[in-house]
């Protein structure tokens, strides 16, 4: 018999909790779920289960992100659509997911239920939450952008998704009500609404940044958008707590090649939460357009903080905004605080024009 290392050990008692929590949840729902008999199913002690995931908070997420993670990739969407079909794909997407009437509720279905209710019965996950849905708008927006460029869509891509968390909360409350599928035809509708959508030259507050001189060794990363490993290169590096995630938009509109690294103070319980928020969107994207072939925007969920270090960032906070400007394989200029992307990504600071 071959010995396994404590990391394999590790890795295969965290599977045989996930699969034995997600039979679990599905089961009993989120609340009546016990740890006990999550350990019991995997064939482990109840503190092998804590020593995995932290709490049940904690594992529920994980739970649901590793289950959209593993989601099929669906088929190349065709190419050159239109912003309207990008956002009705997107959305006739998002609503096949869900249970259109009493009994047609899928196991996913079952576990998603206490999703929301859980988040919002703290501030502790209410407020990270609400970044990474802002974050998931931007993202959405970009894509329509591409297919429709020339205008900033971050307004109507809020629009399409307030519409469609609506139509998942009643789906889970009221299966069966309505036709559903009449919400493609409205969300496609919102690019003629002529929502207003400017985005400002530059942020109100925007601190300057600082020439640097350290050398850039970062590990490899995961890209939340593609689920590919990648080495971050040249370009901006925003490491960002969860309160303040959508930041990096600012470089990304000042035209820069941008890796925005998502860092928090509980990585346990918030970090899959993050995985969930991007698993999901990705998703839905996928079914509605093609990723670029050279993306100019990699998203990474940094849950050790190993790529904040590489950046300069030791130590992390879900308030944290610091960015970095990386040229030639070194770190050549970085800000910290509100604006940081945004200076970094046009070189502001002592020495150098605001479009330079």
């Amino acid at each position: 018999m071959v010995r396994l290392s404590r990391a394999e050990t590790q890795e295969r008692n965290r599977a045989k909790v996930l699969t034995a929590a997600r039979d679990e949840f599905a089961r009993r729902g989120f609340r009546e779920a016990k740890i006990d008999v999550i350990a019991e199913r995997a064939e482990l002690t109840r503190g092998a289960v804590y020593s995995n995931f932290p709490g049940k908070r904690a594992l529920y997420f994980a739970v649901l992100a590793d289950l959209a993670e593993r989601a099929p990739r669906p088929a190349t969407p065709p190419p050159d659509p239109s912003a309207a079909d990008v956002l009705a794909a997107f959305a006739r997407a998002w609503i096949a997911r869900l249970p259109l009437s009493t009994d047609s509720d899928s196991e996913e279905a079952r576990l998603a239920r206490d999703l929301l209710p859980e988040i919002l019965a703290d501030e502790h996950t209410r407020r990270p939450f609400a970044q990474l849905t802002r974050v998931d708008a931007i993202l959405l927006g970009l894509a329509l952008e591409r297919a429709r460029p020339g205008r900033r869509l971050v307004r109507v891509a809020e629009a399409a998704l307030t519409t469609l968390h609506g139509a998942a909360q009643l789906a889970a409350a009221a299966p069966g009500f309505g036709e559903p599928f009449h919400l493609v035809t409205a969300c496609a509708a919102l690019l003629d609404l002529g929502l207003a959508d400017d985005w400002p030259a530059e942020p109100p507050i925007t601190t300057p940044s600082r020439p640097a001189g350290q050398p850039w060794d970062p590990p490899a990363a995961t890209d939340l958008l593609t689920g590919e490993n990648f080495r971050p290169g040249d370009g901006v590096v925003a490491v960002l707590g969860l309160h303040r995630a959508a930041a990096f938009e600012e470089a990304v509109r000042a035209g820069a090649d941008v890796t925005a690294v998502l860092v928090t103070s509980d990585p346990g319980e918030l970090a899959p939460l993050t995985r969930l928020a991007f698993a999901d969107l990705r998703t839905c994207l996928d079914q509605a357009i093609a990723p670029p072939a050279h993306p100019r925007l990699r998203l990474v969920c940094d849950a050790t903080g190993a790529l904040a270090a590489a950046a300069g960032v030791t130590a992390v906070s879900d308030a944290t905004e610091t960015a970095v400007r990386v040229e030639a394989g070194r770190i050549v200029a970085r800000a910290e605080g509100f604006g940081a992307c945004h200076a970094v990504a046009v070189g502001s600071g002592p020495g150098r024009s605001s479009g330079g």
